[in-house]
């Protein structure tokens, strides 16, 4: 008959066994909570840049035969890894919305725009016109979307906006445009009112002598034309009540929508 096995043998070896487990828990639960840690740094990471931005069901506004203009106030936000304008946002009955972003196609377009009218205002803007001797005065860029505006309502950062999801919008229903910086409201309140046209003017015309910002306007818009903003300039927005309002049209975006603003068909004689 052998020996019986040392009772103290059994219990050493699952004393080991123990320990052995303990350790691989441990790793594991360690592994777990690394995972964890690191999850969470990237989710924290793409919050901060607006990627995980919480969805909203995306709302039409302004009329679908109307006018509604993105006015662009210089500021960009990062949304999911793209640089975003931001500005106000009037709508075709002349309410304003704060807040906006401009966010998809033409988004660095409208930037570079932006920067460039900033620019040339810094350069020239108190000035004298050489034809009519009135100082040049602050110019605007600002974008004209032809229909309703799909928007979506996000909080980034705490501060909460309404985002003009770009995208799904048509972008012959997209022009720019650019006039005295107090005239933008009206500009796009004149597109609204029946009966409103736009009409180019010779390079003789007397409206060139005017003592008002209508006259420096024309002249200002084609003294960018020449610095390298527009596609057009001295043209007029004509209401039925007579009220004129000189800009200029920016190259892109010009979409064939917008056509009768951005090429006018008509020509302004002043009457004598």
């Amino acid at each position: 008959m052998g020996s019986p096995r040392p009772l103290y043998a059994h219990g050493a070896g699952s004393a080991a066994q123990a320990a052995s487990s303990t350790r691989g828990g441990k790793a594991r639960l360690y592994a777990v909570v690394g995972a964890v840690v690191i999850v969470i740094v990237i989710l924290a990471a793409l919050y901060a840049s607006g990627a995980l931005r919480p969805q909203a069901p995306v709302r039409y506004l302004g009329s679908p035969s109307g006018y509604e203009g993105f006015v662009p106030n210089g500021q960009t936000i990062n949304i999911n890894g793209q640089t975003d304008p931001t500005g106000n946002l009037i709508l075709n009955n002349g309410t304003t919305i704060n807040d906006v972003i401009w966010n998809g196609q033409y988004s660095s377009t409208i930037i570079n725009n932006h920067n460039q009218i900033v620019q040339l205002n810094n350069q020239f803007v108190g000035q004298a016109d050489p034809v009519n001797n009135q100082q040049y005065v602050p110019l605007q860029d600002f974008y004209v979307i032809k229909g309703q505006v799909p928007i979506e309502q996000a909080t980034i950062n705490g501060q909460t906006y309404y985002i003009i999801e770009a995208d799904k919008i048509n972008p012959a229903n997209i022009a720019g445009f650019y006039t005295y910086d107090k005239w933008v409201s009206n500009y796009v309140a004149a597109m609204n009112t029946p009966g409103t046209y736009a009409a180019g003017i010779p390079g003789n015309s007397s409206v060139y002598d005017w003592a008002n910002t209508t006259g420096t306007l024309v002249y200002q818009t084609q003294l960018y034309e020449g610095h390298g903003v527009g596609g057009g300039s001295g043209d007029l927005l004509i209401e039925l009540n007579g009220t004129i309002i000189s800009y200029g049209v920016i190259p892109s975006p010009s979409g064939s929508a917008l056509f009768n603003f951005t090429t006018p068909q008509h020509s302004y004689n002043p009457p004598s």
